[in-house]
């Protein structure tokens, strides 16, 4: 029986499952999201947010120790710097995992681990525009429609110019065709 044995074996030796988690988080904290199968993602969440309460202490023995375990300096000072932080309030559960289905190759089910409360980027608040009414609706298309008419004179006149300079210099026969702005030239075979 295999009673008071906690974790996963993956089917791996204990060297190799210790470097795989030790890349997994690496790479988790760096890009704070990855995808990997289920029973990864669930023993990587247990070491992720170990790394992450380490990062909370903030004390120079708790950077060592996560730094024992990461294996890039910039990753650790991410942690202890903008990740951790974000954290300060949360008791823990700092990880949510989302199941994505089956991989096509070998049918194994996959998750993406992911960080729960993502970079806060402040957006500006968007201004509050008035509802437009049938009444005012109708003005303003009739103005959009007199603002493109003049635009797209202007564009046949440039054409018009552009093809007969075009005309005028080469001797050999070329087929010109305009799209808006564009005019592409080609010879005539």
């Amino acid at each position: 029986m295999r009673h008071n044995k906690a974790g996963r074996r993956l089917g791996r030796t204990t060297s190799h499952r210790v470097a795989m988690f030790r890349n997994m988080v690496t790479s988790f904290l760096n890009h704070e999201k990855i995808t990997t199968t289920d029973a990864k993602a669930k023993e990587l969440r247990s070491i992720a947010e170990k790394m992450i309460t380490l990062g909370k202490k903030g004390d120079l023995h708790a950077m060592r120790q996560a730094a024992s375990y990461i294996r890039d300096k910039k990753v650790v000072t991410k942690l202890f710097t903008s990740i951790a932080p974000r954290y300060q309030e949360r008791p823990g559960g700092y990880t949510r995992i989302i199941k994505l289905g089956l991989r096509s190759g070998d049918n194994a089910s996959l998750s993406m681990i992911e960080l729960v409360e993502g970079a806060v980027e402040k957006k500006t608040p968007k201004k509050s525009v008035p509802r437009k009414t049938a009444e005012n609706a109708a003005p303003v298309k009739e103005k959009a429609k007199a603002a493109q008419a003049p635009v797209q004179e202007e564009a046949k006149t440039v054409s018009a110019e552009k093809h007969a300079e075009a005309t005028e210099v080469a001797d050999v026969p070329k087929t010109v065709v305009t799209e808006g702005d564009e005019v592409c030239e080609a010879k005539a075979d």
